[in-house]
């Protein structure tokens, strides 16, 4: 049986601030794009080597598990993280000044918190493969591509599905709550989300002319309107569905007429079968109403649900809640569920799950730009806190947990 104290597991922590903070800016420096993390998997990889740590691969995928056996029966337990990074420019200062640390790949950075996530999986990794003869169970370390595209959510799940897993743990930096403070909620965490992109094909030629032509922009406006008043009287007003457009491209020149007319956008979702619904309608309107200027539309891989809701267990996320109260008081806020995307809904489907947000907000010291913009930056103290919270939950599950 686990006997280790909050007090022992605060220290451990602070002992190894230093090494997590260390592994955060070395990753922040060194960001890849998804499905493309094979210097970033390789680093991880051989640190969790160092620790003694057992590696699985994952088929198709440079997302890899890390395997912690205390050789003892216990609970198996789940910490995920992501390791991509965006296609983004990084700005060298955040809202109050210089960045500690930039990313060396221009035109790639670690613009929402992926650095941190791996630095605080590969720390937990290090403390309890230290406190291993202390522990029962095991533990898996989740290394995930592609979370931002959801390129990896799919084969990780195939290669964990036969495990039978207690619980699996994740978490995401927020730059909304203050450091030192926890987000865990009893319920909706992040919305689901479609993707869209699809091309309007018409008939191209010289702008003098259109009586000749077909113009898949005329048709692509009037889908656009369209789909304003599908959302206003094809879906259940009490459920929402948000539509974002993105991206409209079409054309090169102020009097040449394009055959084809490209939209990009992305649908927000909090149930299921609503989002599968918004998607449908979408796609029905944009036929019909390029029908009706003879234009055509060809659907692209994308259009199609991204990703799902992610809610926490309910019986989990009340242990996670009593678990960050235990170890830090006072720390956990309430937080509204965001409309953002999270892959991490995958491994609801597979076990009980639950997902923290870790406050790295600090207006003094500039933390706080929004997640995927240039400014991007987080408060490192953040670790010790989103550490603490980790490995209470991770430590005293066997102990505690239902």
């Amino acid at each position: 049986m686990t006997n280790i104290s909050t007090e022992e597991i605060k220290n451990l922590v602070k002992e190894n601030l230093d090494f997590a903070k260390k592994i955060k800016n070395y990753l922040h420096e060194h960001p890849e794009l998804s499905s493309k993390e094979f210097e970033t998997r390789k680093f991880l990889i051989d640190e969790c080597k160092k620790l003694g740590l057992e590696t699985q691969e994952v088929e198709n995928s440079t997302g890899f598990v890390a395997i912690l056996d205390t050789k003892k029966q216990g609970k198996i337990l789940g910490l995920r993280t992501d390791i991509d990074a965006l296609p983004i420019l990084e700005n060298e200062e955040n809202l109050r000044g210089k960045k500690e640390v930039v990313s060396k790949n221009q035109g790639v950075m670690h613009a929402c918190g992926h650095d941190f996530h791996m630095a605080l999986a590969l720390t937990s990794a290090k403390i309890l493969s230290d406190l291993k003869e202390k522990l029962n169970g095991k533990f898996y370390f989740i290394f995930e591509e592609g979370e931002e595209t959801g390129a990896g959510i799919h084969a990780m799940i195939e290669s964990l599905k036969n495990i039978k897993f207690d619980a699996i743990y994740g978490n995401h930096v927020d730059t909304e709550i203050p450091t030192g403070k926890i987000a865990i909620s009893k319920g909706k965490v992040y919305a689901g989300c479609a993707g869209v992109d699809f091309d309007v094909i018409g008939k191209g030629g010289h702008g003098s002319r259109p009586d000749l032509l077909i113009s898949p922009i005329n048709a692509l406006v009037a889908i656009i309107n369209n789909l304003n008043q599908t959302w206003a009287s094809g879906l259940d007003p009490k459920k929402i569905v948000t539509l974002g457009i993105g991206s409209i491209n079409a054309g090169f020149a102020s009097n040449v007429i394009p055959d084809k007319a490209n939209l990009k956008a992305t649908l927000r979702f909090f149930e299921d079968e609503v989002g599968e619904k918004a998607l449908e309608k979408l796609k029905d309107v944009a036929k019909k109403t390029a029908s009706i200027y003879d234009c055509k539309v060809k659907f692209n891989d994308y259009t199609r649900v991204v990703a799902y809701p992610v809610s926490n267990d309910e019986n989990l996320s009340e242990f996670a809640r009593s678990s960050l109260e235990e170890i830090l008081p006072n720390a956990r806020v309430d937080e509204e569920v965001s409309f953002g995307s999270e892959s991490f809904y995958g491994y609801g489907k597979i076990a009980p799950s639950v997902f923290a947000k870790i406050g790295v907000k600090n207006e003094e010291k500039g933390y706080g730009a929004g997640a995927h913009t240039e400014k991007f930056d987080v408060d490192n103290d953040g670790l010790y806190y989103g550490l603490a919270c980790a490995l209470n939950f991770l430590i005293n599950f066997d102990r505690k947990g239902r």
